[in-house]
C-alpha cells in the first residue's frame, strides 16, 4: 500500500513541476513579446517620417491616411505591449491582432515581389523579398506563442473553474 502512496506523491510532484515550468513560460513569453512590442512601437514613434514613407511603400494605406496610420500604429503596438507586460485581459488580442494584419501585409509584399523594408522594428531593417519572408516567419513565430499564451489562459481559467466547482460541491 505504501509504494501506491509514494507513486501518486511522485506523480503529483512531477504534475507540480510541470504546472511551475509553464507558469514560468507563460510569463517569460508574455513579457517578452510585450517588450518586443513596446521597442517596435517606441522604435516606429521616433521616426514617424520613415515609417510613413516605408508604409507608403505597400502602396495600401491611401496618402491621406499615411500620417494617421504612421501615428496610431506605433501608438497601439506601444500600450499594447505594455498591457501584454502587465497581463491587461485585451493586450494579448491586440497584439494578436496587428501579427495577424501584419502577416496578411507581409504575403501580399511577397506576392507583389516588393522590394521594400519590413518596417517592423526599425526604417531600414529587411529590405527585399528575402527580408519580408524572414519577417513573415518570424511573425508566424510570434503569432504561435500567441496562441500559446491564449491556450494557457483558457486551461489556467477553465482549471480554476473546476476547482471551484469541487469546492462548492464538497461544501454543499
Amino acid at each position: 500500500m505504501e509504494e501506491v502512496h509514494e507513486s501518486y506523491s511522485r506523480w503529483d510532484t512531477a504534475l507540480l513541476r510541470i504546472k511551475i515550468m509553464n507558469i514560468w513560460l507563460y510569463r517569460v513569453l508574455r513579457i517578452l513579446l510585450g517588450c518586443l512590442f513596446v521597442y517596435s512601437g517606441a522604435v516606429k514613434l521616433y521616426d514617424v517620417k520613415g515609417f510613413a514613407r516605408m508604409i507608403s511603400q505597400y502602396d495600401l494605406v491611401p496618402d491621406l491616411l499615411l500620417a494617421p496610420v504612421a501615428i496610431v500604429l506605433p501608438v497601439i503596438e506601444l500600450m499594447a505591449g505594455i498591457g501584454l507586460v502587465f497581463e491587461v485581459v485585451s493586450a494579448l488580442s491586440m497584439i494578436s491582432g496587428m501579427l495577424v494584419m501584419f502577416v496578411i501585409v507581409l504575403w501580399y509584399g511577397m506576392l507583389k515581389d516588393l522590394d521594400v523594408d519590413c518596417g517592423c522594428f526599425s526604417t531600414e531593417e529587411l529590405r527585399g523579398q528575402q527580408g519580408l519572408m524572414r519577417a513573415f516567419y518570424r511573425d508566424v513565430g510570434m503569432l504561435a506563442v500567441c496562441v500559446y499564451l491564449y491556450l494557457y489562459r483558457y486551461f489556467r481559467v477553465r482549471g480554476e473553474g473546476v476547482c471551484v466547482w469541487s469546492k462548492i460541491r464538497k461544501i454543499i
